[in-house]
């Protein structure tokens, strides 16, 4: 049977899934662009920053524990709504966060009324964003086989790539033309139009009414029988006691922090060591996040690759996580070749920038390997939780780290610790990865 004559509705929601993954990563990355110019005009040290950067990171850590859980229990559609919802109204109140802060301030924080107020609108961000990637792995895990998936993930994945481009483009011109505050409610706005698309075109496969039946049954060619047990009611317990949980742990905490670094802390990097201001900074993050784009997509076919030549989805895919952990070794050049063009560390971090999504996107997919449909959600909840504790980590060694040594007139060498740290991260996760879960195991009743 032919694609055609199979339909591809399925392709429509991967469309959806990518939209809001990129509206997803619009919305966060604006603190990060305006970073330089707000901590100027707020008086904010690296530390500082990095503590509004750690409420983020901890409140989105917290937030994916219970987000699985939420997402298997009320239903993908009506669970991404609110998800998104909730996220578009924290991106709206970082546009008042010094009044909010204020009242804070008046209640008793112990904060300036900047800080208290960010870290309110950065708390309100990460318990909405938290729900994107669970629920969107769970889409996936309904409305693609098996074999499909990683290529899947890898498309909506790679809508991260797309925000995280499409932001340094358009902030810096609307905070320079309409003011920072402007900047926050423009690009808040746009995840209330995704909410209409949503509606109107998502249901679950069963009830899809625009899915035609032999679409339908590619979608179900490898469907798992009714579970025994409601997925919202899988006790955690139950699923800690699995590896093959841990193995997904392990890997997100190791290299979540990464991209966060990555995502958080690069305009301060080029701001601090360059000298360049917030509109300068645009081109040169627009380059390196396009080069995001090539790991996203390539690194879901990657495995395919290998599955031709007989390895099992789950072999397949750790073979080309393998290979994909040697490319973030390239940023450990960059703060030794920096000094002849900025250009050479921001193309070496684009390529382990590119390279952390090559892995995420086999990485999120090896759940859905191994796990059923019911319990997806939740176990993508509980490693988002060990990644975003590792970015609380990675965000407070780099604000400690860029003080110290910023105080002593050698930022360079506190970032050349940090990209160190980088580039080793996805060799060291794999290895763990591989001692948990030698060997492909489904788990049928977690």
């Amino acid at each position: 049977m032919t694609p055609a004559t199979m339909g591809n509705y399925r392709w429509t929601i991967c469309a959806l899934l990518f939209f809001a993954t990129t509206v997803n990563y619009l919305d966060r990355q604006v603190l990060s662009l305006l970073a330089p110019a707000l901590s100027k005009e707020f008086a904010w040290s690296n530390s500082d920053y990095a503590n509004v950067t750690a409420v983020f990171q901890f409140g989105y850590a917290i937030s994916m524990l219970f987000a699985g859980r939420f997402i298997d229990a009320i239903g993908t559609k009506r669970a991404f709504l609110i998800a998104v919802a909730v996220w578009s109204l924290g991106a709206l109140m970082h546009a008042f966060a010094v009044p909010v802060g204020g009242v804070l301030v008046a209640l008793g924080i112990g904060l300036p009324a900047s800080l208290a107020g960010f870290m309110a609108s950065r708390l309100v961000l990460a318990v909405g964003e938290a729900g994107n990637f669970p629920a969107a792995i769970k889409a996936t895990a309904e409305y693609f086989p098996k074999q499909e998936r990683s290529f899947a993930t890898g498309i909506f994945n790679s809508g991260a790539n797309v925000g995280a481009i499409l932001a340094p483009l358009t902030v810096p011109w609307i905070a320079v033309n309409w003011g920072w505050q402007m900047a926050f409610i423009a690009i808040g706005a746009i995840g209330f139009l995704w909410m209409v698309l949503w509606q109107v075109y998502y249901d679950t496969p069963s009830r899809q009414k625009r899915l035609g039946a032999a679409e339908l049954a590619h979608i179900d060619s490898d469907r798992e029988p009714p579970p025994a047990v409601d997925g919202a009611r899988l006790p955690w317990f139950r699923l800690l006691a699995h590896r093959q949980t841990w193995a997904f742990v392990v890997g997100k905490f190791m290299t979540d922090g990464v991209w966060w670094f990555y995502l958080f802390w690069l305009p301060k990097y080029l701001a601090g060591q360059y000298g360049m201001s917030t509109t300068q900074i645009a081109l040169p993050l627009a380059v390196l996040y396009s080069m995001t784009m090539v790991g996203s997509i390539g690194g879901g076919w990657f495995p395919a690759f290998f599955m031709a030549r007989g390895l099992a989805p789950y072999e397949g895919r750790m073979r080309a996580m393998l290979v994909i952990a040697f490319f973030p070794l390239a940023v450990l050049l960059a703060q030794p070749l920096g000094g002849i063009s900025y250009w050479l560390p921001v193309l070496l971090i684009g390529v382990g920038a590119s390279a952390h999504q090559a892995w995420s996107a086999n990485l999120f997919t090896t759940v859905s390997d191994m796990f059923p449909k019911h319990g997806v959600a939740t176990v993508v909840g509980i490693g988002g939780m060990a990644g975003g504790l590792g970015g609380v980590v990675v965000s407070k060694l780099g604000g400690s780290i860029f003080d110290a040594y910023g105080a002593r007139g050698e930022l360079a060498t506190g970032y050349m610790i940090m990209f160190s740290l980088c580039a080793l991260a996805y060799l060291a996760a794999w290895c763990l990865m591989k001692l948990l879960v030698p060997r492909h195991r489904q788990i049928d009743a977690p």
